[in-house]
């Protein structure tokens, strides 16, 4: 069955041994997708979508001082907020598009956050009740809780992890047990997507463009393979899956605005895929995802001076991300172990000690310093000691110079006591 809107021209032809329509679920693609009114026009006198032709009632100004508005508030209001969003913010996604090194909009879709392309992607492709995901745990928790929300098997395959995790002053490294993964695949043809957080969270660990290569050209595998890149921007240049989208019609690479461009609070995620795969989402998404707000947020992130200032607070960061894994290895030798993962994003993993020199991790005495380091210290980390590999582990964001400063100097108080 075609793909509904998809040019006959753009259908997938590599790698060979993947056939895109028998990924998708039967369902979505005889779905005829919604058409909404700006699919059609989106100048003139709009008298299509049963808007509010009279605009919003927020007021500029008021002589109520409770409800004058921020002048920053300012250029939101004067957008046409009384009107429906674009369907497909073409805009944002030519400059996505030309950031990432890709043919053009064809190849980009646009989430709210990553969470809703997972969302999607399981809805798509994967049958509930019968058909499943796979894993490498630790990683990203959605990935479990979108897959039991669609009614969708999870197969898991672990990251290998090598070192000692603290013992003994070495440190915990993960890799992607590739033939593990193709063992996983030969066992259960049921499963339709595999899911790669790169750079991992929480192990920080960048998985090597030649794994995903090696899975995406593996015969047996006839789905696809998802490469969630959230904190790409931390691992330097030519580490993005995107790169391999042109070549490719069965990986899907997620990224996101969320991190590196350091805007979580407006909800963008990215898809950059085949406009095989694209094109299926456009068809199942909803009319209008994207706010109006959000995509002139967006749009301006993108501009090369935004991108430019962008790229300076990465190196800020990843300065700040070496400081604090030089400070925290040298100032705590007995109570913490050497970085767990890659450190290839905006944070780090560290293993929390048993007090007595023995350099075991203990998650007990993790988890106590992160209730006091955020209830007694005022500082807020994130306690993953329960994920595999990750005994006694504290995941701490890297912060502004002053933050991370106050990180070290809390970590002194606590560890007199605990």
């Amino acid at each position: 069955m075609p793909i509904l809107g998809l040019e006959p021209s753009l259908y997938p032809a590599k790698p060979a041994h993947f056939d895109i329509e028998n990924v998708i679920r039967p369902n979505i693609l005889s779905l005829q997708p919604y058409r909404c009114a700006r699919d059609d026009y989106s100048e003139g006198i709009l008298l299509d979508a049963n808007e509010n032709a009279m605009g919003h009632s927020i007021p500029s100004f008021s002589q109520d001082a409770s409800c004058t508005l921020d002048n920053e508030l300012q250029h939101t209001l004067e957008l046409d907020l009384h009107r429906y969003p674009s369907p497909t913010h073409d805009p944002i996604k030519s400059r996505i598009a030309a950031l990432r090194g890709i043919p053009g909009p064809e190849y980009v879709f646009l989430g709210v956050g990553s969470d809703e392309v997972i969302d999607l992607l399981m809805r798509v492709c994967v049958a509930p009740g019968k058909e499943k995901i796979l894993t490498t745990p630790p990683t990203y928790g959605m990935y479990s809780v979108c897959a039991q929300v669609n009614d969708v098997g999870v197969v898991q395959v672990p990251l290998e992890l090598s070192g000692a995790n603290g013992e003994g002053g070495e440190s915990g490294r993960f890799s992607l047990r590739t033939s593990e993964i193709k063992q996983a695949i030969d066992a259960d043809p049921s499963i339709k997507l595999i899911f790669l957080c790169s750079p991992g969270n929480p192990t920080g660990t960048l998985i090597p463009l030649s794994a995903v290569r090696e899975l995406l050209e593996y015969e047996n595998f006839k789905g696809i393979v998802v490469v969630d890149e959230a904190y790409i921007d931390f691992a330097g240049e030519h580490a993005s899956a995107a790169s391999l989208i042109t070549q490719y019609a069965n990986v899907c690479v997620m990224q996101t605005l969320s991190k590196s461009f350091g805007l979580a609070a407006i909800r963008l995620g990215i898809a950059l895929a085949h406009p095989a795969l694209i094109q299926i989402l456009m068809n199942t998404k909803a009319p209008y995802n994207i706010s109006t707000p959000t995509a002139s947020l967006a749009l301006a992130a993108l501009s090369p001076e935004a991108v430019a200032s962008m790229r300076r607070k990465l190196q800020d960061l990843i300065a700040g991300r070496e400081w604090l894994l030089q400070q925290l290895s040298t100032l705590f030798p007995g109570d913490l172990g050497t970085a767990v993962g890659g450190n290839d994003a905006n944070f780090i993993v560290v293993p929390v000690l048993e007090k007595g020199g023995s350099g075991k991790p203990d998650s007990a005495r993790a988890h106590r310093i992160y209730k006091t380091l955020a209830e007694q210290q005022g500082v807020v980390v994130r306690y993953r000691g329960s994920e595999p590999g990750c005994a006694g582990c504290l995941r701490i964001t890297v912060g502004t110079e002053q933050e991370n400063q106050t990180v070290v100097d809390k970590f002194k108080e606590v560890f007199q006591n605990l």
